[in-house]
């Protein structure tokens, strides 16, 4: 059993993260490459050439912090749509947020109170739809107080730059409990026979149990609930077995659990609880097939998504005999209109109660606030479900190599002035060897910034760079050349052009080290308004023009950068203290020419 395709893989509220996953924010499998195919050429003052005396090359001030890499902006107003604790509204208010809270509102009336809104707050009773994000303009961010987001459009928030993100840990020793107390109500009846005591009734033959010591367990999957539920039914005397397709044996054994394949699975259990979440691979697990490989009389348990178990299936084991009794939590269709298994005499339900705890309401209502405070804040972020390579770039260490990244892209964009095929981002140097994964949106975002009219950020980046037909690839090398071994270089080329870009951070500063075979020995910093141009080696007038125009309009040159001669022409990066209103004047005397301005 594999991943399924698209998200993370997320449980219900309560249950389990992390199994059968696959983050939709990573890139390709990443490569070694051995060499840096740039020639470093030599520093030539103009061309060396007699040329009007250039400006000195001065450093621009640091780069101030990119807005945390993805245009948030500030947040400000807070949706909290369903009952949550108090301490969640109070966190949030601490944090300096406005907090609107309306549990319970309609489809329509979501749609109109989420307008204004930069933060919106859920458990699992609000669909967070396609429709809902389209409503919400001013939407950044999708707290989950729980763990499953499987009530959120995360596709659709991804698309639209919007980040969703949960509470992992919050619910899972309440939904492990529930697991438990589930397991012992079906091995003792507890219910059935409660119910009976309520008619006046004295069934004792009636209600025979079983021991559940000697009985053989099965947990399939084995994240953090999976383990809470197996230890605590070890202190019961079970023999614990399992499968999870990312928990190695080695790991499981040290939790007492067995793991074997599925198919040796079904006929050695007694019981089976399942703590996967639901994804196409775990839709219906339990099936009539599979049901029909277990021993005579098996008992089931899902507290974890309605789904995993075919509910078809399971009436249909049930009315045979093949299922023993089952314990449910959960239900594809919540509240469930079809009544026939609720009603069924050996069927425990409850109304979805495995986060239904105060502690766990508490704990989830916090972690969200905490989290949604941190990220408006700029402290970090944590619990992310679509944009991890975000989380990087609240990092001191990271933030400027992701604000290079991107302004490398907006530059390969407008020097290729295409954003379709493939592009290649290479990291060079030991600092980087994990640096591709959150380097590689930030390249996407740059080189969609110019060809798209939506907002681009490192949330959508790489959903809206492969719908642009545009697939960006990352490779590692641990040698860089130097004079960069020590700091790293990040090299971004247009595969199949003689289109590439690299460069480096001095300090906090993105600066460019080479395009297109044309090396700057003195990096030419990417922050600002840029004026970059193309022009012949022996040719000045472009420099005496724009240090003409710029006088007219009132702005300053504040350093000049100058690269090394290819084909008898370099490449020059001027920093503007403002852009040029028009660059007529200048395109009769350059091969090409244009302005950026980047944060």
């Amino acid at each position: 059993m594999r991943g399924g395709p698209g998200g993370l893989g997320r449980g219900g509220e309560g249950k389990e993260v992390g199994l059968w996953r696959r983050d939709p924010m990573s890139p390709e499998n990443v490569t070694a490459r051995s060499s840096f195919s740039a020639a470093e050429g030599q520093q030539e003052p103009l061309g060396g050439v007699r040329r009007e005396p250039a400006p000195p090359s001065r450093p621009v001030p640091p780069v101030p912090p990119p807005r945390s890499a993805m245009a948030l902006g500030k947040l400000q107003k807070v949706l909290i749509s369903e009952s949550l604790d108090p301490c969640c509204r109070e966190i949030l208010q601490a944090g300096g947020l406005r907090v609107q809270e309306k549990p319970g509102l309609s489809k329509e009336e979501l749609l109109r109170e989420i307008r204004d809104c930069d933060g919106l707050i859920v458990r699992s009773a609000t669909k967070v739809t396609a429709e809902v994000l389209e409503a919400a303009e001013r939407l950044k961010v999708v707290g989950r107080a729980g763990t499953g987001v499987d009530n959120v459009d995360v596709e659709a928030a991804t698309r639209k730059g919007v980040l969703v993100m949960n509470t992992p840990t919050g619910n899972s020793l309440s939904a492990a409990e529930l697991t438990c107390g589930m397991i012992l109500c079906l091995a003792r009846q507890i219910p059935q026979a409660a119910a009976s005591m309520k008619e006046g009734k004295w069934d004792r033959k009636k209600y025979m149990g079983m021991e559940l010591n000697g009985k053989t367990l099965a947990v399939l999957g084995l994240g953090r609930i999976g383990r809470e539920v197996a230890t605590r039914m070890q202190a019961f005397g079970m023999k614990t077995i399992g499968y999870d397709p990312i928990i190695t044996p080695d790991v499981s054994a040290t939790f007492g659990v067995e793991q074997l394949p599925l198919e040796q699975i079904w006929p050695r259990c007694d019981f089976i609880t399942v703590h996967t979440p639901l994804l196409p691979s775990t839709t219906g697990l339990l099936n009539d097939s599979t049901f029909a490989k277990c021993r005579r009389g098996v008992q089931v348990v899902n507290c974890a998504r309605g789904g995993i178990v075919d509910e078809g299936a399971l009436l249909r084991a049930l009315q045979s005999g093949q299922c023993g009794g089952a314990a449910l939590d959960v239900f594809t269709q919540e509240p469930p209109k079809d009544r026939d298994l609720v009603n069924h005499p050996n069927v425990i339900s409850c109304p979805h109660l495995g986060a239904s705890t105060r502690e766990a309401q508490s704990r989830c209502g916090k972690e969200i606030a905490m989290q949604i405070v941190d990220m408006a804040t700029g402290k970090g972020l944590t619990g992310v479900v679509n944009g991890q390579a975000l989380s990087k770039a609240f990092s001191p260490q990271t933030k400027p190599w992701i604000a290079l990244a991107r302004a490398l892209g907006t530059v390969l964009y407008t020097v290729g002035k295409q954003v379709q095929g493939s592009v290649q981002v290479c990291t060079l140097g030991t600092p980087l060897k994990e640096a591709g994964s959150y380097l590689t949106p930030a390249v996407a975002a740059g080189l969609l910034a110019g060809g798209t009219q939506k907002e681009v950020t490192l949330v959508n980046a790489t959903l809206l760079a492969q719908e642009a037909g545009l697939k960006v690839t990352a490779t590692h090398s641990d040698v860089a050349p130097e004079p960069d071994s020590s700091t790293g270089l990040v090299q971004v080329s247009l595969q199949g052009t003689p289109h590439q870009v690299t460069g480096t951070v001095q300090g906090s500063t993105p600066a460019l080290r080479q395009i297109n075979g044309a090396t700057f020995q003195l990096p030419a910093p990417l922050s600002g308004p840029l004026l970059i141009y193309r022009a012949k080696a022996s040719d000045s007038s472009a420099l005496a023009m724009l240090t003409g125009l710029l006088s007219k309009a009132g702005a300053q040159l504040l350093s000049y950068h100058s690269s090394s001669t290819v084909a008898g022409e370099q490449w020059s990066v001027v920093g503007l203290s403002a852009p040029l209103p028009s660059l007529g004047e200048l395109k009769p005397r350059v091969t090409e020419i244009f302005q950026l301005h980047l944060p």
